[in-house]
């Protein structure tokens, strides 16, 4: 077991969530409780998503970010919009174009003329949940962007770094059958998305439900009208991050995040497989949604559940299994299919 070093701010804060120092102990399951009331939340705006939106809570209680693919009209603007709401967090959207500047990104110095100085006007970046919409339909500079915001959580301009706010995660879209004017993510910035979530097309009986609700006149650019209200907040999120981080991972659990990563790297369809950083996020995440079922060690299934997710983005198929048809979640099944799993 690891050595817990508390923090007191944290701990405050989990007293008063608790309803003070002579609360039941039942007071510290309440972050789960609050992050768990956030899937309801949002299931009254979005139907038949319920992985995805998992996948989002797990994103941010890992303190990673999201990149959403699926064809247009399957809700990816909506989901992050509804969870922000749930969450209490400030969101800002950017439609990613051809002709965005870098500076529309992250901000810009602008020449005052009273003071007769330059000063920083804040870009969108500057917000809790960045809705990073068909992100590579803009050019490499302006992706690249990003790069020092996901990373340092920070934005430099004039030779000063700026902190983003706390939380800060990036959930960024892209359509997976329209290529034309796109440009390809680079290795280096998928590399920094923590996971990497499908949203499929709904099934026939969510598709009815969607039909339905907006035939009794649901708008989705009115979220309080539907029905969604805050039901957890930054302290949650941070006082569920520490209990996360509690989380704990046997030796052989390890040893099998290894391994699979290990089988990445020698298998025949990849060019590329996945690094160091891709096993790290496999072990954060799969911490996160043990904690989140309620556990408080990680188990192999909690391993095996995240490494589509996780892994998906980080490895690159060889030209020759993209013509054969080959997608890299089938060889990751086969991974997860050969690799012995620990008792």
């Amino acid at each position: 077991m690891s050595e817990h070093h508390p923090n007191p701010q944290l701990e405050a804060a989990r007293e008063e969530a608790a309803g003070g120092s002579g609360a039941p102990a039942g007071g510290r399951d309440r972050p789960r409780q609050a992050l768990l009331d956030v899937r309801a939340e949002v299931a009254k705006a979005v139907v038949g998503q319920d992985a995805t939106v998992t996948g989002l809570l797990i994103a941010l209680l890992a303190n990673g970010h999201v990149l959403l693919e699926g064809v247009p009209g399957v809700a990816k603007t909506l989901l992050v919009r509804t969870l922000s709401a749930a969450l209490s967090l400030q969101t800002k959207r950017i439609q990613f174009t051809a002709d965005l500047m870098p500076g529309d990104v992250t901000g810009s110095l602008v020449y005052d003329t009273h003071t007769a100085e330059f000063t920083f006007r804040e870009g969108p970046v500057f917000t809790n949940i960045l809705l990073a919409d068909e992100i590579n339909r803009t050019p490499p500079k302006t992706q690249a962007s990003l790069l020092e915001a996901m990373e340092e959580r920070q934005v430099s301009a004039d030779g000063v770094a700026r902190k983003l706010p706390e939380p800060f995660i990036v959930a960024a879209t892209q359509n997976p059958v329209e290529y034309e004017g796109t440009y390809p993510l680079p290795e280096a910035q998928l590399d920094r998305f923590l996971l990497k979530l499908t949203m499929p097309l709904p099934d026939r009986g969510a598709e009815i439900e969607i039909i339905r609700r907006h035939s009794l006149g649901f708008n989705p650019r009115d979220l309080a009208a539907a029905g969604v209200r805050p039901v957890a907040s930054a302290t949650d999120l941070a006082l569920a991050r520490a209990d996360v981080a509690r989380v704990e991972i046997a030796p052989e659990v390890l040893g099998y995040i290894v391994d699979l990563v290990r089988a990445t790297r020698s298998a025949p369809s990849f060019q590329l497989g996945v690094s160091p950083r891709g096993a790290t996020a496999l072990l954060n995440t799969a911490k996160a949604w043990a904690w989140l079922s309620g556990r408080g060690f990680v188990t192999p299934d909690d391993v095996k559940a995240l490494t589509l997710p996780a892994l998906r983005h980080r490895v690159l198929l060889r030209p020759e299994a993209q013509m054969d048809g080959v997608q890299a979640d089938d060889v990751l099944q086969s991974i997860l299919a050969t690799v012995p799993v620990p008792r």
